[in-house]
């Protein structure tokens, strides 16, 4: 029986698509992204236990909404960090 992961690769190769190549990256660069990926993981970390913690003390609606509205920009600034970094590693022209 085939993975689901298998059989989309099938399907894109009947559509035309070439299936990605495993070698396409070297080792180094894998590790790189895949720490680009750890540090992106801890920010987040780190910024849910400050907002939760600033969430926590206020009791005011408004500083509630405005507190999760920045927490929801920073995190998204965080991911975007991690995307932009993950494609110069693989070659690509950033997405800015």
């Amino acid at each position: 029986m085939k993975s689901a992961y298998e059989a989309a690769l099938e399907r894109l190769e009947r559509s035309g698509i070439e299936k990605p190549r495993l070698d396409a990256l070297s080792e180094a660069v894998r590790q790189e992204m895949a720490e680009v990926r750890s540090r992106a993981a801890a920010e987040v970390a780190q910024l849910e236990i400050m907002h939760r913690q600033k969430l926590a003390s206020l009791t005011d609606p408004l500083l509630q909404r405005q507190e999760e509205e920045e927490y929801q920009l920073e995190r998204s600034r965080i991911e975007e960090r991690k995307n932009d970094r993950i494609e110069a590693l693989r070659g690509r022209p950033q997405s800015r």
